[in-house]
């Protein structure tokens, strides 16, 4: 616009001051003003024609170098974006690609605690999916940066692998992930929504968490302790690896530190002991989390379920491990597992009491006598023979007060609640969180909350 208003004037002036000279001509005739105006008006228009002339060149060379300075910084950018992905780095998005990648988020594939997650597509046929984390600027913050924290600079085929984020001025927080195609572990095993795996996918599930897990706690510069492990946080891709996914509570540790103090939280029928009494955390609060899955990629089912019996004032209610220990014990392991796998057939009883004691090593109630994700590794490959599990406190059974003389009617009775708080002081000393003689529980209201943590869904 600028240039065609100085192109309009330059021609304006030298009309107009050839205009003036035939005027000046017709007026004055050959006289001396004539060639006085004839003077002034071509110093005039040569004037005029060199400004334009060389603003032309300058124009003309501005442009080349704009244009050449554009494709360098395209090219910068283009270099530049492809180098953080090489090395796993987040990219920054904006609002409106996120938005065009997710038809305006209108592709919801999940929703949780942490945020609901969205698929999506990049302009270079990236398949994505899109986590947007709102919860008030403290608690969604809070989990935005611990997931950056845990994952962004990670690489792992069996992590998931984040792309980018997006922070918006109203406290909305997206994190870009690779999109997994085959939803969740807890899909797989806890319905027929997309089908049943098999023995052998189950193992190699169970494997691929494990060095994952074992990656975290020890091949990284921190340790990384998830502090989430559930099926519903483990995705299947394509081939039907197993992919970890949702830091949004993981905690940093030093490699120094034995264990770290924070709050509560998790989901419940994971949660390690330790943390449930007050104890802190540590990286075997994953393993024993991690045992849990296992025992559920075995039987196909929650680790704490409620049975209905029809009547409201007292709820009967089945753990689980304390059903595979009895199963293992009496020598009908056979009957705990998955009944899916049982029809499939193709299962062999010496893997199944194998995978379980290795599942009951990690849910040990002490955390000492947990193995570290190394190990079960090992186990799991194989490489390294594993042996029969003690006997080890379950603090669930302690808590609902499950009847521990199990029948064979598959039920497990409740006992009198007034008995818990005495129950749960004896279990908090025997894992640690008491000191002798004392029967105060570390936090007043640690016997309520536990409760409610372990409770069926």
């Amino acid at each position: 616009m600028e240039d065609r208003t100085a192109n309009i004037i330059a021609i304006a002036s030298i009309i107009n001051l050839v205009t003036l000279i035939i005027i000046t001509r017709i007026i004055f005739h050959l006289t001396e003003p004539f060639f006085l105006v004839l003077g002034a008006s071509l110093a005039g228009i040569i004037a005029v024609t060199v400004i334009y002339i060389l603003r032309h060149k300058f124009h003309t060379r501005r442009q080349v170098l704009e244009t050449r300075m554009a494709s360098e910084g395209k090219e910068l950018r283009i270099e530049y974006s492809f180098l953080r992905k090489v090395a796993g780095l987040p990219t920054k998005f904006r609002l409106k690609e996120l938005e065009d990648a997710t038809s305006n988020f209108n592709k919801l594939i999940g929703k949780g605690a942490s945020g609901s997650v969205f698929k999506g597509r990049l302009t270079d046929g990236t398949e994505i999916a899109v986590k947007r984390i709102q919860h008030g600027e403290e608690k969604g913050g809070k989990e935005f940066r611990s997931e950056i924290a845990a994952i962004a600079s990670v690489q792992h085929v069996n992590l998931v692998r984040l792309f980018g984020y997006c922070v918006e001025n109203n406290n909305v927080y997206h994190l870009v992930y690779d999109f997994i195609p085959n939803g969740s572990l807890a899909d797989w095993i806890y319905s027929n929504s997309r089908g049943c795996l098999s023995w052998k996918q189950r193992l190699k599930v169970a494997c691929d968490v494990a060095k994952a897990l074992a990656y975290l706690h020890h091949d990284c510069r921190s340790k990384v302790l998830h502090l989430d492990v559930k099926p519903g946080n483990i995705l299947i891709d394509e081939n039907y690896n197993a992919v970890v996914s949702d830091f949004g509570i993981s905690k940093l540790m030093k490699r120094d530190d034995s264990r770290i103090v924070t709050g509560l939280r998790g989901t419940r029928g994971y949660i390690a002991p330790e943390w449930m009494l007050g104890l802190g955390i540590s990286e075997k609060s994953d393993v024993f989390s991690f045992g849990i899955v296992l025992l559920e990629l075995v039987g196909g089912r929650r680790s704490v379920k409620t049975i209905d019996d029809g009547c409201r004032s007292k709820k009967r209610y089945e753990y689980f491990p304390k059903i595979v220990v009895d199963k293992l014990r009496s020598g009908k392991i056979m009957e705990a597992v998955d009944q899916r796998l049982l029809d499939q057939g193709e299962i062999d009883e010496n893997e199944v009491k194998n995978l379980v004691n290795i599942a009951l090593w990690c849910i040990q109630h002490k955390p000492r006598r947990r193995p570290n994700m190394v190990d079960v590794v090992k186990w799991l490959e194989g490489r390294v023979a594993v042996e029969q599990a003690p006997e080890t406190t379950m603090i669930v059974v302690d808590l609902l007060s499950i009847d521990k003389d199990h029948g064979e009617n598959g039920g497990w009775q409740n006992r009198n609640k007034r008995q818990k708080p005495g129950v749960i002081a004896k279990v908090a000393s025997q894992v640690g969180c008491l000191v002798p003689g004392s029967m105060s529980l570390p936090k007043s209201n640690s016997f309520t909350y536990s409760l409610s943590i372990v409770s069926p869904r």
